[in-house]
């Protein structure tokens, strides 16, 4: 607000108190020998349970998602963040715009797609499907909701635009090549990123393993956007969906790990109760870290450029699991 009588608290830019944690040294030294273009980051920030991991201190949830952006991105490790909030509500270029102003030059945000968009049903406020939604793959409505507002805010700062299609409902299943087809004409039809900013791509997710066909990858390709790995219980695991990466390659890699296997595909509540406050590796998930380990690995050994967002439900704190995966990067670079 202007007329505050505390504009510094008003500004997002300023962090509002809110510090940084003291990296160790190991942990920086770990973050100076990975490769500028691998960038991890978490799904969103405001967890005060990272209090000694990301903050000096324990915030109120509400002041970190207000002021805790600047903070987050001084951590060694963490170049870029997942805006998932942008899936439930479509963000304006406004907030876009003040979240760039927020973190260094080289960081590169990773964006969520607003669900008009990307999910085939019409929800109600407990997200039952009520109605097919008319919006899902609309090539303007991607456009005007999502794209343009989006990089017109972030700028350079762009770095993944994710499509993360919702589950499909049998009928549409049933009719998938011609989705695929919808979901080509939606990708013709959006503006040519690199033109604002020369790091970014645009990528899919899906939460139905039948979308990983030759024709998918294919279409993909022919519209210049990637595959969006996919971690969590509704889609099989690494090894599994690699072949439509390799149907793609060479290009950058998109990962996005947000849920532990054992909770099942509806089990992020569970996971969530779980793991507060987000402290601890409670479900070390060894197998799926060090495939996850090679991709990157492999991917930015090759010199693409690699966006990996992790939750705090794939194993019980996200900003510990991205220690643990950048060592097991760099030992194999």
């Amino acid at each position: 607000m202007q007329n505050s009588l505390f504009p510094d608290l008003d500004d997002p830019a300023s962090g509002a108190g809110i510090a940084a944690a003291t990296p160790a040294p190991a942990l920086v030294e770990v973050a100076d020998a990975l490769p500028g273009r691998l960038r991890f980051g978490t799904s969103s920030w405001n967890f005060p349970g990272w209090a000694g991991l990301v903050w000096d201190r324990e915030y109120p949830e509400a002041t970190l998602s207000r002021f805790g952006l600047p903070a987050y991105a001084s951590h060694p490790l963490l170049r870029t963040v997942s805006l998932d909030r942008g899936f439930y509500r479509p963000l304006d270029a406004t907030l876009f715009r003040e979240y760039a102003a927020q973190v260094p030059d080289h960081f590169r945000f990773m964006v969520k797609a607003p669900s008009q968009v990307t999910d085939p049903l019409r929800r109600d406020d407990a997200g039952r499907g009520q109605q097919l939604n008319e919006d899902f793959l609309n090539p303007a409505v991607a456009r005007q909701r999502f794209m343009e507002p989006a990089l017109e805010g972030l700028g350079e700062k762009m770095g993944a635009m994710v499509f993360q299609i919702s589950p499909l409902p049998g009928a549409l299943l049933a009719q998938l090549p011609a989705l695929i087809e919808r979901l080509g004409a939606m990708l013709a039809a959006l503006p040519r990123v690199t033109d604002v900013a020369p790091d970014a791509v645009v990528a899919v997710e899906v939460r139905n393993p039948q979308w990983l066909t030759p024709q998918f990858a294919a279409v993909l390709a022919e519209h210049g956007a990637t595959y969006c790995l996919g971690l969590q219980a509704k889609m099989p695991p690494i090894a599994d969906q690699l072949p439509v990466l390799r149907a793609l390659w060479p290009g950058p890699l998109v990962c996005r790990w947000t849920l532990h296997a054992r909770h099942g595909p509806f089990g992020y509540e569970n996971a969530r109760r779980q793991y507060l406050p987000f402290n601890r590796l409670m479900d070390p998930d060894l197998d799926t870290r060090t495939a996850l380990a090679r991709v990157i690995a492999g991917t930015v050994g090759a010199g693409q450029n690699a966006w990996v967002a992790l939750g705090n439900k794939a194993e019980g704190s996200a900003p510990l699991s991205i220690v643990e995966l950048a060592r097991t990067v760099r030992n194999l670079l």
